[in-house]
């Protein structure tokens, strides 16, 4: 009997020993999945701004970029929204988003923030347009009075903010543009442009943008070096193609490394509300603008500066064509497009370790 007992007793023990190597096997591999972390190709299906906490901080109303640092530029606290993942073993990664002409969409912007956080990464929503609304009523005053320089006050004001998070990892922090605000993005990829909004030197990792329109040449074309990925839709007719593959040379000279993805079927904001075909009036595609050495914006139409909110007017009305485009929602396209953003993210925000093995080609 005493047998039978001792040989229960030691069965006990190697039971519980057994679990505890099944456990501390069970961490170790989760440490060394967390290892090889990336983001996920199908990304989870989320409720609108889940998770997500207001956040405000200091920031500028810049009317081009000429303005940036200039005296007498007006103060502004920033809008914003933050998604952090529950759990992290350190500081993480994150974006910054820039939304479009129609501002902060929940089906977009408070969408992607909490899948962001779902796979680890810190996701800043901010509301350009929030923090400027007594100024600005109505989407023709948006457009003539907050100007994509305030984008990117905001974007660089974001990224001092994610700086004096501990639980961000700021070395490894994209920025993340929608139409007006993906032009904003590309904006920032230049050198000239981040180095005046961020003269001690950080840049962002990546920069993504989303059905961006490419309008705008640079004088100092010299990129920050850090790479860019376009998505756009192929039947989107504000994304003019033979005038994106002048933009896209012009960073690569610039020291960019540069990749552009269309998709045959999609259409303008193939992530937001609407399903298609559904006309805007307006289109941007036929305008032509040059950013100057010294930030200053010209119409290379007309020769018109772009330095007030008059000329502003102006040079759109000008410009811009009164055969509009068309937008609609198409769920393949966000499908293959959160495909392709996770393909292009991954190595930027989770960067293999060094003297880390492989696990694959």
């Amino acid at each position: 009997m005493m047998r039978n007992s001792c040989g229960a007793a030691l069965s006990s023990r190697l039971s519980g020993l057994a679990i505890r190597l099944l456990v501390v096997a069970w961490i170790l591999a989760a440490s060394g999945h967390a290892a090889r972390a990336e983001l996920a190709e199908v990304w989870l299906v989320a409720q609108a701004g889940q998770g997500g906490q207001p956040v405000s901080f200091q920031s500028s109303s810049p009317f081009s970029l000429r303005d940036v640092g200039a005296p007498g530029v007006p103060a502004t606290q920033a809008r914003a929204t933050l998604f952090l993942p529950e759990q992290s073993a350190g500081p993480v990664p994150a974006v910054v988003m820039l939304h479009g002409a129609s501002g902060v969409l929940s089906n977009r912007e408070m969408t992607y923030g909490p899948q962001y956080a779902a796979m680890g990464v810190a996701a800043l929503v901010i509301d350009v347009f929030g923090a400027r609304r007594d100024s600005a009523r109505g989407f023709a005053q948006r457009l003539i009075r907050i100007t994509e320089a305030m984008s990117l006050a905001d974007a660089f004001a974001g990224l001092r903010y994610l700086e004096e998070r501990p639980e961000v990892d700021a070395t490894r922090v994209a920025l993340v543009g929608f139409s007006y605000g993906g032009m904003a993005t590309t904006y920032a990829a230049h050198e000239m442009v981040s180095a005046r909004y961020a003269p001690d030197g950080a840049r962002f990792a990546a920069h993504v943008a989303y059905y961006a329109p490419c309008i705008a040449t640079f004088v100092d074309a010299r990129a920050t070096g850090a790479p860019i990925l376009f998505v756009s839709g192929g039947r989107d007719a504000i994304v003019d193609p033979e005038r994106c593959v002048e933009v896209d040379a012009a960073l690569q000279a610039g020291g960019a490394q540069v990749e552009r993805i269309s998709y045959p079927d999609g259409l303008h904001q193939w992530d937001g509300f609407f399903r298609g075909p559904r006309p805007i009036g307006r289109n941007l595609a036929p305008c032509r603008f040059q950013v100057e050495e010294d930030g200053a914006v010209t119409d290379l139409r007309t020769g018109l500066p772009m330095a007030t909110p008059w000329l502003r007017i102006a040079t759109l009305a000008l410009c811009v064509g009164r055969e509009g485009y068309l937008i609609g929602r198409d769920d393949d396209v966000r499908a293959q497009s959160n495909r392709d953003v996770a393909r292009f993210l991954s190595p930027v925000l989770f960067p293999p370790r060094q003297g880390a093995a492989s696990s694959g080609p």
